[in-house]
């Protein structure tokens, strides 16, 4: 299958992660029915998860407007989680199970599609991350996954959060490569907008159930170089 003339200059792929690659919604759910179960908790588990993802822009806001120095998402996200158990009354843990829960951000269950067609798509294109993840929650996250990447960039080796146009320009750097031979895959038309706004390529994978079964109506991928139903999809217009 021929590639499209807008991506025949592409040389690597990069991967929006937390909703794009994995269904971090109901891992979060999982872990924490987990926890509820092993402690005796009595919690609302999927109001949890969503507001601890609730927390996630805020606390990086922090960060691009110079509030906190730099800090790796797993902090950020500890310092949620301490409000989160306060908020939702949960007490009784100890540091190492508080430690271990902040950890289920590393043990993310991928999307269906996800591994088959990275495997695919890996046979052409050299795939790295462009997460707001910190390096070893990435490593940690793909050696649960099975995910092959190539390269973990993104936020912690550019010190940039997305969507700071640092964060797309360091890693096309990291690649040696200039964006416009890099090419962004994600569910959020915000993050494919600011990578495009450096050069990138961009391709949309929606998610309609990132945020719950049939959450999130798609978008209408006007404005994109390729849209695809799944990563299996993408692999097929991509030629892999």
């Amino acid at each position: 299958m021929s590639q499209p003339p807008a991506v025949v200059d592409v040389r690597a792929l990069t991967f929006d992660v937390f909703g794009t690659v994995v269904d971090w919604r109901s891992s979060i759910i999982r872990e924490g029915r987990s926890l509820g179960a092993a402690k005796g908790l009595q919690a609302d588990w999927e109001a949890f998860a969503d507001d601890w993802r609730g927390l996630y822009q805020p606390q990086m806001e922090k960060v691009r407007t110079g509030k906190l120095g730099w800090t790796k998402l797993d902090d950020l996200h500890r310092m949620s989680l301490d409000i989160l158990l306060e908020r939702h009354g949960i007490r009784g843990l100890s540091e190492a199970e508080i430690d271990h829960f902040n950890r289920a951000w590393h043990r993310l269950d991928p999307w269906p599609d996800v591994v088959a067609g990275l495997v695919r798509l890996k046979r052409r294109y050299p795939l790295a991350t462009l997460s707001n993840g910190n390096v070893s929650l990435m490593v940690h996250l793909a050696r649960y996954a099975g995910l092959p990447w190539d390269a973990i960039l993104g936020a912690e080796p550019t010190q940039h959060y997305k969507p700071q146009p640092g964060a797309y320009l360091g890693t096309a750097d990291y690649l040696s490569l200039p964006p416009s031979q890099c090419m962004l895959v994600a569910a959020h038309p915000s993050d494919l907008e600011a990578a495009s706004s450096v050069g990138y390529r961009t391709a949309l994978v929606p998610r309609p159930d990132e945020h719950g079964p049939g959450s999130d109506p798609p978008p209408s991928g006007e404005g994109f170089d390729l849209v695809a139903k799944d990563f299996g999809d993408l692999a097929d217009q991509l030629g892999c």
